[in-house]
């Protein structure tokens, strides 16, 4: 069975069994809470619960500042550069995307218009450019 994005997303954990999951003490967690390191939800009596991108982000927390020395002024800046990142190469996405379709309508459009006027082809040169027929 495999688990959807929406699952990982799901806070269900409380701040025991996150910190049983990451080996991090509880008040660890509310450290990196208190720094804007994650924000994990709330039951409606306030109560934290934990996602598993939580725990997924908690232990990439702890591997940043245990194995590689990095400060939690480091990590977040490190977590504020990973979220710009996500941004926009899903910025990349969707503008490649609209290209290829602006490709294929041009295609289209381009194709009709040669056989409306009875051309095999149509060639586009741009403009301010001019181009010899033979």
């Amino acid at each position: 069975m495999t688990r959807n994005k929406d699952d990982d997303e799901k806070p269900v954990y409380m701040i025991s069994v996150a910190a049983k999951l990451t080996g991090l003490h509880p008040q660890t967690l509310r450290i990196y809470e208190r720094r804007k390191l994650l924000n994990p939800g709330r039951t409606p009596k306030s109560t934290r619960l934990y996602s598993q991108k939580d725990i997924e982000k908690l232990k990439d927390i702890q591997k940043l500042t245990s194995d590689s020395g990095v400060n939690l002024a480091g990590v977040k800046m490190i977590i504020e550069l990973q979220n710009q990142l996500e941004i926009v190469e899903s910025t990349l996405l969707n503008m490649e995307k609209q290209i290829g379709e602006t490709k294929k309508r041009l295609s289209e459009e381009t194709s009709r218009f040669a056989a409306k006027h009875g051309r095999r082809e149509l060639v586009l040169v741009p403009k301010g450019y001019l181009m010899k027929i033979k």
